[in-house]
């Protein structure tokens, strides 16, 4: 990842993006670069337009992530949402003027 992040650092500060300056970037930041991998990621990039790319990867979708398997199945009842007693709108105004007595 570190080759193409530096890929993209040089991107954004409008430099050439070749062996040489993935090698400065690297080395700047005290890594010793392997040659076949930069090799890898300057031939992947030729021809491709990095803004585009980047602009087609923030609005692409995200896969969901796979469900967790349950660790032990349970076989528990479904709960049953409490039912709450119905109240007439008679029997709420005498609750609120109890209130105000």
């Amino acid at each position: 990842m570190e080759y193409v992040y530096s890929a993209l650092v040089l991107h954004a500060a409008g430099k050439t993006i070749d062996d040489d300056a993935i090698a400065n970037v690297l080395r700047g930041a005290g890594m010793e670069p392997d040659p076949a991998r930069i090799k890898a990621v300057t031939a992947s990039l030729e021809g491709i337009n990095i803004d585009e790319a980047i602009a087609s990867a923030a609005v692409a979708p995200v896969a969901a992530a796979p469900a967790a398997a349950p660790a032990e199945e349970t076989k528990e009842a479904p709960k049953e949402e409490e039912k709450k007693p119905e109240v007439s709108e008679e029997e709420a105004a005498a609750g609120l003027s109890a209130l105000f007595d």
